[in-house]
């Protein structure tokens, strides 16, 4: 039965996923507001295609811990699913990603229409890139867009413990601004790499914000460990 719905999902989602960028594609040329539209239809026809065929919800919890922007979110990733469940919980977030993702045609048109904000991983190009990213993470601040990172910078699986990368304490330095932490445990049922998905319910947890300010290595400490205990945590109690 798994292999059957995840199939069918799989099928459902890039299906759809080539159908929206084609029929919403002449928003790109209209306004960022009808693209902002359009890349929530197709978001909330996903998450319809989880629940009718994979019986995958998502739950939310710690909405108090949510702020109004300015604000940063650092969260683990274990996924490709945060990757759209970040614009189905926020409102009109800026999401750091690689810069590969931005040459994808149709996708990467619609995340530089949306203002997503690109990094190259290259290390031979680290500073320069870090220079952009910060300045694009100002105008996403300037125009009241939440900012969206995931320190890991990869997809790690759920009981293998994060390698958080410097580019979120220099964000979170450079802007001056508090950072959220955001565990989840999406990896559970919607494994990085793999064609099975899982029924069940991925949670997402907004955790006590962190304020601007400190040095940081405590900072990076203090994400981690928030981030990291809490994953931890909702990792335990769907295994039970």
């Amino acid at each position: 039965m798994p292999i059957i719905r995840s199939t069918l999902f799989n099928l459902a989602f890039y299906t759809w996923g080539v159908v929206a960028s084609v029929v919403f594609s002449p928003t790109l040329l209209i306004s960022r507001r009808a693209t902002y539209f359009s890349n929530q239809i197709w978001i909330k026809g996903v998450f319809f295609l989880m629940r009718t065929i994979m019986d995958l919800k998502v739950e939310i919890q710690g909405v108090k811990n949510q702020l109004s922007p300015p604000v940063i979110y650092a969260s683990k990733h274990q996924s490709a699913l945060e990757t759209m469940l970040f614009h189905y919980v926020l409102n009109d977030p800026a999401v750091v990603l690689k810069r590969e993702l931005m040459w994808i045609p149709f996708f990467g048109w619609y995340f530089k229409k949306l203002g997503m904000i690109p990094i190259a991983r290259e290390k031979n190009k680290g500073t320069s890139s870090l220079r952009k990213m910060l300045k694009v993470c100002k105008i996403a601040v300037d125009n009241d867009q939440p900012i969206v990172i995931f320190p890991e910078g990869t997809r790690s699986s759920p009981d293998q413990p994060g390698q958080y990368q410097s580019g979120v304490a220099s964000i979170y330095k450079h802007l001056d601004i508090p950072v959220v932490p955001v565990a989840l445990n999406s990896g559970c049922y919607w494994p990085r790499r793999c064609f099975l998905k899982r029924p069940g319910v991925v949670t997402i947890q907004f955790l006590d914000s962190i304020p601007p300010g400190l040095p940081r290595q405590e900072f990076m400490s203090v994400l981690q460990s928030r981030i990291e205990t809490a994953s931890q945590a909702l990792n335990n109690v769907r295994q039970q």
